[in-house]
């Protein structure tokens, strides 16, 4: 078939999608992303085409929503809405994170959830997809106010949820204290201690390293990429946006490995610092947004750098990066920015970071680039790892943890080398990132029937 015939079918399925999901355009976004690829794919086996299966990973299993109200500390009461999207199990329970941030709504919800369905398929552990949230804001809340809130949203997620059905995690404005809360209720209402929830606190279940998975995993996985081409990350000057979780680990795994970290940023704007983030430096970053809850304007107040207001990092020159902030954070212009100041490897550990716009920059720029799916999968890969310690009431090492992590994304790298190869030797990590995911859920859903 020619490009044209599959730009029509891309097309038409499209259409479909869109009126049947009106108004949702990230989710129309993630799905184009993963079909412009797959209809090749699909054309050339027929028997996917013949199950719909594409159509049929396309819509959630089970859509669930509800309100949740909660007392705040002046005795108001607060009216916020829940979110928990089931998308498909064909290869395990449900698994991905819940997020809390004021954006939240069904769209970017079901954006998440579809993208979790290749990602978690990617790490080769046995988890289906999902994801949810609610529109509640965490930020200026006190832990009284968060608590209450976690205790209502979990008294009617409880029903839904369970360890053999559906595990959730954490996401944005969902960390520890959250996970705490949400726990603690859960096994209230249940009267069960189970692992229904991954990102506990080690004495209570957590596995080690996962606070650290996502930002090492990138990490790992821009490493990966870059040995495709004889080199290292040791000397390489990385762009970071960012300065929660995924991109402080990803700061101390990419020192750890010999990089320089030279920016990272918050909603506000972001700070350059060309001498480059140090561990010393990196811990006084952890202390500020991890328990102060500051702005990274602060640091370069206390380090003497610049600090940029209301604009990305996109603009500084550097080798690698490592977009950790939230999705469409970088957009065409912006590509072309890293590309001209001699980016040459993007290693994406946030979910859909880059517009299409900018893949396309990237891609006829033959630079390495790592989609969410595939980079940032070492976040849901030790939530699973962590879901088999509570399986078996065992809890791993940190070395255990580490290597099994480094191990899976060396692993979703070699099904993104083997699926996204193409006639030149280039590897299109999206295209192998979608046809990899794709085939082992598309191969469960044909042995499982029509479910």
């Amino acid at each position: 078939m020619t490009n044209n015939v599959y730009d029509q079918l891309v097309n038409d399925f499209m259409a479909k999608i869109i009126a049947k999901n009106a108004g949702e355009t990230e989710f129309h976004q993630a799905v184009r992303e993963v079909v412009e690829t797959l209809v090749p794919f699909i054309e050339e086996n027929p028997q996917y085409k013949e199950a719909k299966i594409l159509e049929r990973i396309a819509e959630p299993e089970r859509v669930i929503l509800f309100r949740v109200p909660w007392v705040d500390d002046k005795g108001e009461i607060q009216i916020n809405k829940g979110y928990r999207i089931e998308m498909n199990s064909a290869i395990g329970p449900y698994k991905g994170g819940l997020r809390f941030h004021p954006t939240v709504n069904l769209g970017i919800l079901k954006f998440l959830a579809y993208e979790q369905v290749y990602k978690n398929s990617l790490t080769t552990l046995p988890m289906g997809g999902g994801k949810g949230g609610s529109d509640f804001d965490p930020k200026g809340k006190s832990d009284n106010e968060v608590m209450k809130f976690c205790q209502s949203f979990m008294t009617e997620l409880c029903k839904h949820i369970g360890p053999n059905t559906d595990v959730p995690a954490g996401d944005i404005g969902v960390g520890g204290r959250e996970i705490g809360f949400l726990f603690g209720q859960y096994k209230r209402i249940r009267n069960e201690f189970t692992g229904v929830l991954t990102g506990k606190g080690r004495e209570w279940g957590g596995s080690r390293i996962r606070p650290e998975a996502t930002g090492y995993g990138a990490t790992y996985f821009a490493a990966e990429m870059l040995k495709t081409r004889g080199d290292s990350l040791e000397g390489k000057v990385v762009a970071i946006s960012g300065s929660g979780n995924v991109a402080q680990y990803a700061c101390e795994k990419v020192t750890e490995l010999g990089g320089k970290v030279v920016t990272l940023s918050d909603s506000s704007g972001f700070i350059y610092d060309p001498e480059g983030i140090s561990k010393e430096k990196l811990a006084y970053i952890m202390h500020l947004k991890n328990v102060k809850r500051g702005r990274i304007k602060e640091y370069a107040e206390k380090y003497r750098c610049e600090y940029h207001e209301g604009i990305r990092p996109w603009g500084v020159k550097c080798d690698v990066a490592m977009p950790n902030a939230t999705q469409n954070e970088i957009n065409e212009d912006e590509a072309k920015m890293l590309v001209a100041n001699g980016c040459f490897c993007i290693s994406e550990g946030a979910n859909m970071p880059s517009t299409p716009e900018a893949v396309e920059v990237y891609q006829k720029a033959k630079i390495l680039y790592g989609p969410g799916k595939a980079a940032n999968a070492g976040g849901v890969a030790v939530s699973g790892l962590e879901m088999s310690q509570n399986s078996l009431r065992l809890s791993w090492t940190r070395e255990e943890v580490d290597g099994r992590l480094q191990n899976i994304m060396k692993d979703i790298h070699g099904t993104c080398v083997k699926y996204g190869t193409v006639d030149d030797k280039y590897i299109d990590y999206v295209k192998g990132a979608n046809i990899g995911g794709f085939v082992k859920i598309a191969d469960a859903m044909l042995a499982q029937g029509i479910v």
